[in-house]
């Protein structure tokens, strides 16, 4: 059955080429610009399976580049972490030895002291921010609930 199939493909060739040789097929212009046509399409699809190819081809070195790329930069980052690290290490040893050395020493120590009460005063004023605010939304609630907040202020301050 295969034999018999392409037998009749290669009888089919046969006959179709003995017409070609001996008549010339009349062509129109239709038909020429029609073939040219086909032949600049089958061209172009050409070049980009051609492309195609070489693109597919490039894809597995390009992944290799990006994953060295990537190991690149993972080994930056830990390298530029161990320099912070010892430039920190490096600035607090400088702190200790200038402390020691250092002849505004009793300048600096007036100033720190002045600093961390500066600090305790604002952690202070922190602290009464929160519990104002939390008088007010006490206040917000009782009034929610029909309570007489005038009342309650007036025997406070009576109070003090």
């Amino acid at each position: 059955m295969a034999l018999e199939f392409l037998s009749s493909l290669f009888k089919k060739k046969k006959k179709e080429e003995t017409p070609a040789e001996e008549t010339f097929e009349e062509v129109t212009v239709e038909e020429l610009e029609e073939r040219v046509e086909n032949r600049e399409q089958e061209e172009q699809i050409s070049q980009i399976m051609e492309r195609l190819n070489e693109i597919e081809n490039d894809l597995p070195r390009v992944k290799i580049s990006i994953d060295n790329i990537k190991k690149q930069i993972q080994e930056l980052r830990e390298e530029i972490e161990r320099l912070d690290k010892t430039i920190k290490d490096i600035m607090m040893l400088y702190e200790v030895v200038s402390q020691e050395i250092n002849p505004f020493k009793e300048q600096l120590s007036q100033e720190s002291s002045l600093s961390s009460e500066i600090q305790e005063l604002k952690k202070q004023i922190d602290e009464l921010k929160m519990e104002l605010a939390k008088v007010k939304n006490d206040i917000k609630v009782l009034a929610g609930y029909g309570v007489d907040i005038d009342s309650i202020l007036y025997e406070v301050l009576a109070e003090v």
